[in-house]
């Protein structure tokens, strides 16, 4: 992979809204999305010389970003319990408004239910939300969930239905029309 301008410019206009959309989905904020996008394409710049080629482009590009997205949401979450035990931020209000979530594409009156859905799935474990967000809200393949993620197909099924099934279970408690139904 060559290191020229050019070149970073046409992966920078390929994978750009790519990189912002799996931002969005793990951050639900469009600043932090922003901002997680301009690290990976800083680290992109940074790193291309090592890219291995031993997997797609595409795929080293998804893992970046969700390093870059899980490394923030911990940095965010350290934030938030000193600022319980009295260390105080630069913003209180962003802090305990971490899921203060507003997706473009969620219309208003669906905005409550949409915050309390994607409240329940960043209470999924790590691994779980990953596989979730990129097979459920990505729309990505089991292989290439399984690529991206370094597991086995089976793996990424199995992670995919446990966290449909702890997604079901929390969210019956939240929402009673799921009680309804069964």
């Amino acid at each position: 992979m060559s290191n020229n301008p050019k070149n970073f410019q046409s992966i920078y206009n390929e994978y750009t809204v790519l990189v912002y959309n799996v931002a969005l989905n793990y951050l639900q904020n469009m600043e932090d999305a922003q901002e997680i996008t301009q690290d990976v394409f800083v680290q992109v710049h940074h790193s291309m010389e090592k890219f291995n080629e031993k997997s797609a482009f595409k795929t080293w590009i998804y893992r970046i970003t969700i390093n870059k997205c899980l490394d923030f949401i911990k940095q965010k979450n350290s934030k938030k319990r000193f600022f319980i035990f009295g260390r105080k931020s630069n913003n209180e209000y962003e802090i305990e408004n971490i899921s203060d979530f507003q997706h473009p594409g969620i219309l208003l009156e669906n905005k409550e239910k949409s915050e309390i859905l994607f409240g329940v799935i960043n209470e999924l474990p790590e691994n779980q939300k990953t596989a979730f967000i990129l097979s459920k809200l990505d729309g990505l393949s089991n292989p290439e969930i399984s690529e991206i993620m370094q597991v086995s197909i089976s793996s990424v099924e199995s992670l995919v239905f446990r966290a449909k099934s702890n997604l079901k279970e929390k969210l019956s408690n939240k929402f009673e029309e799921y009680r309804k139904k069964k």
